[in-house]
Formats: C-alpha cells, sequence, structure tokens
C-alpha cells in the first residue's frame, strides 16, 4: 500500500509539474503574440499625471511596442517621464488657438478630432476612455480593446449636475449646452458597437456601460502603486482629508462636519477651486489644519500617520482610498461608487478597512466617525492586505490575459497576420 500511494504521489507530482509547465509555456506564447503585434495606444489627452496616466504607463509596460495617440499632449517634460521618450501623434484640435489651457473648451470638435486617426495599419487598438477615445475607427480585421475608465458624465447621468454647477441651466448657453450634450450621447452610443471588449475600473462602472451601451465588461481595477507606501502600526489621533479641491470631492463638507467636532483634529491637504472657501469655514477652528498642496512624499508620510482617512467623493474607482490602505490606515468613505468595492465594512476585525456614510451631508459624516471610533480596533496589516488586490502587477496580468483572450476569441486577419 506505502508502495502504491508512493508510485501515485510521485504520478500526481510529475502531472502537476507538466501541467504547471505547459501552463508557463502557454503564458510565454501568449506574451510572444502580444509582443508581435502592432499596437495603437489611443488617449484622450497628455495635459497632467494623474489617474487614467497611471493606467497608460502600466499598459505600456504591457505593450511597449505601442505608438501613442490622443487629442492634445502639453506635458512637461517632467511630467512625461512615464512616456519613455515615445512621440504622440496628435489631432487638429493641439493646434487651434489658446488650446494649451482651454482644450476642453473644444469638446464639440473632439468626436471629429479622434476619427481623424488613421489606424488602420495596426491589429490592436487599444483606448483608455473617460470621453470619446473609444470612438476611434477600426476595422473588421483589427481587435479594438477600450479599457473604460467611465462613459462620458457630463453628457449621461450626471448632465444635470454638470449644467448646474456650470451656471447653464437657464438662456441659449444652456440651450446650445444641451443641445452638444444631445449630440454627444448619439455618437457615443454609436461608437460603442466598434469596440470589441470593454474593460471596466470597477463593477460600479461596469454598470454604467451596462446601462449606457447595453454592453458586458470585463472589470479590471486600474493599478495603484502600492509598493511607494509602507504600513506604520501605530496610528496618531487626526484625521486626514486629501484630494483635489472640487465640487464632487466635497472637501468643503467634510471640513463643516469637523467644525462641529472640535475634540477631533483633521488636517486638509490638496488644492483647488474650493480652496477659499475651505479656508473660510476652517478659520478659527483650532482643530482643523489646511496644509494646502503638498508633494507626494509628505501626503504620504501623513497618510501612514493619520487615525483614517475621510474619504467624501463619489467616485468611479478612487485611487486615494487603497494608497491609504496600503500604509495600514482605515477608510471612513461615502457608500457609493468604487469606494464600494475598495473599502470593506464587515464586522470580522480580520477583514474590516473602514466604514461608510451614506448621504454626503456633514451630519452624516459626524455620525460616521463616531461608529468609526466606536467599532475599535482596525488592523493595519488588515488593511494592507486588502490594498494589494489593487496593485500594478495584478493589472498588467489582468490585462495581458484578457487580451490574449480576445485574441483568441475573435477569428481576426490581425491574428493570420501575427507569428505564433
Amino acid at each position: 500500500m506505502q508502495h502504491v500511494n508512493y508510485v501515485t504521489q510521485g504520478t500526481a507530482q510529475i502531472v502537476n509539474g507538466q501541467v504547471l509547465r505547459e501552463l508557463d509555456h502557454s503564458r510565454q506564447s501568449s506574451q510572444q503574440r502580444l509582443g508581435a503585434l502592432r499596437v495603437a495606444l489611443v488617449h484622450e489627452w497628455y495635459a497632467a499625471f494623474a489617474g487614467s496616466e497611471r493606467v497608460v504607463e502600466q499598459l505600456l509596460k504591457v505593450f511597449p511596442q505601442a505608438d501613442l495617440y490622443a487629442l492634445v499632449d502639453f506635458m512637461s517634460d517632467e511630467e512625461r517621464v512615464f512616456l519613455g521618450g515615445r512621440p504622440v501623434q496628435t489631432s487638429f484640435i493641439q493646434r487651434l488657438p489658446l488650446a494649451r489651457r482651454r482644450f476642453r473648451n473644444y469638446l464639440p470638435l473632439m468626436p471629429i478630432a479622434v476619427e481623424q486617426f488613421d489606424l488602420s495599419g495596426y491589429d490592436l487598438v487599444i483606448s483608455s476612455n473617460h470621453a470619446v477615445a473609444k470612438g476611434v475607427i477600426t476595422g473588421p480585421d483589427q481587435i479594438h480593446v477600450s479599457y473604460v475608465h467611465t462613459p462620458i458624465r457630463y453628457a449621461w447621468d450626471l448632465q444635470h449636475q454638470y449644467l448646474n454647477e456650470s451656471g447653464l441651466t437657464t438662456g441659449m448657453k444652456s440651450r446650445i449646452a444641451r443641445l452638444i450634450l444631445h449630440y454627444l450621447r448619439l455618437w457615443d452610443s454609436r461608437t460603442a458597437n466598434g469596440v470589441d471588449v470593454f474593460i471596466a475600473n470597477s463593477k460600479y462602472i461596469a454598470r454604467r456601460i451596462d446601462k449606457t451601451y447595453r454592453r458586458q465588461a470585463t472589470v479590471i481595477y486600474p493599478p495603484v502603486d502600492i509598493e511607494r507606501f509602507t504600513v506604520r502600526e501605530h496610528k496618531e489621533s487626526f484625521y486626514l482629508a486629501a484630494s483635489r479641491m472640487v465640487p464632487y470631492k466635497r472637501m468643503p463638507m467634510i471640513v463643516e462636519a469637523f467644525a462641529a467636532l472640535p475634540d477631533r483634529e483633521l488636517v486638509v491637504i490638496g488644492d483647488g477651486p474650493d480652496m477659499a472657501r475651505i479656508k473660510a469655514l476652517a478659520k478659527g477652528q483650532h482643530n482643523i489644519r489646511v496644509l494646502g498642496y503638498q508633494p507626494d512624499r509628505v501626503l504620504g508620510d501623513y497618510m501612514a500617520r493619520a487615525r483614517a482617512l475621510i474619504f467624501a467623493a463619489e467616485e468611479d474607482f478612487g485611487i486615494t482610498p487603497v494608497e491609504a490602505q496600503a500604509c495600514g490606515t482605515p477608510v471612513i468613505a461615502y457608500g457609493a461608487g468604487g469606494a464600494m468595492e475598495t473599502v470593506v465594512a464587515s464586522a470580522d476585525p480580520n477583514k474590516r478597512t473602514g466604514v461608510f456614510f451614506r448621504q454626503q451631508t456633514p451630519a452624516a459624516l459626524r455620525r460616521a466617525v463616531e461608529q468609526f471610533e466606536a467599532v475599535g480596533e482596525f488592523q493595519p496589516r488588515v488593511c494592507r492586505c486588502n490594498a494589494e488586490r489593487f496593485g500594478s502587477e495584478q493589472f498588467r496580468r489582468n490585462i495581458a490575459e484578457t487580451v490574449a483572450q480576445a485574441m483568441s476569441q475573435f477569428d481576426c486577419a490581425a491574428l493570420a497576420r501575427s507569428p505564433g
């Protein structure tokens, strides 16, 4: 019996080893085929290094041979290091008056501009889309994979919020804006037919894609550089709010909430149009420190030391809560959007990384802070473990596998032209 068991175990080891070798060979073959493809990577615009540019950075590690296309490219030499010296083919909008500062004002021209890129010489087209990039024209012998950060927010479910915040609720300008947004919705719906594979940056955006285009999307979370953050086990007593100070981030609401919690300290980091309002709300409040913009090193230090991060925005994904958890810092988040997928509000302390509040109001946030303190222990290592689900390596692996599956699924002439 012992001899039989030994032989059976040994045979299993040989079989398993053979399977593993075959899987490794399959992965290597797939990578070789991906490397042989002619690839175009279409991004809306290069104006700053933010979340969508981090996605492009990692896509270029999967497809280093990709040629780059964008409506405009106004990045400084310092910001564009992640492109590795690659040139960017831009559209006619690049040369229009005042485009450097106000290229977004040319939104009505962007659908026409993106359709002018001649991508007929590529096997694979990848669009990084939050506005019009997915509208590039491709043929039946090409695979078009669109990584969607979001469908055009201001043309779809956030139209009325956009018009209110822009002061375009009445008058002739309002009528013109509504007509342009109507045209964008028609164009956006039509161009969804040119995409072979949709990838969403969260389940939240996958639902939005289904609602908008009636298409299913694979969810691949965007890459977060968690390796640059270190876990600090012992936290200080202050809470941290760190974000761009734009209306939908609700930073003034956070400050207003803590103005009514004088025994809790709040540190505010960031800059933007709402800064004046935030400073006015914080004036005379000894428990609130507004530090303005801070470099990544300083922000990371505060994030690691904070008792918790306060996150009040409804984001498509939201990188900041993941970065905080990479530091071992729990999150008090508005319970909507991507935060519902990145923060774990569990009764189990071995899973719990934060709590949610359900309304974007100072009163709801104050109750969430009190609930957070009543819950008690949050384990830094649990927070870090949760953040590791969103690492850059995982993103690259998921992208490569999804594109390889698309290559196998679609019987395109592109595959016939590619070796392997």
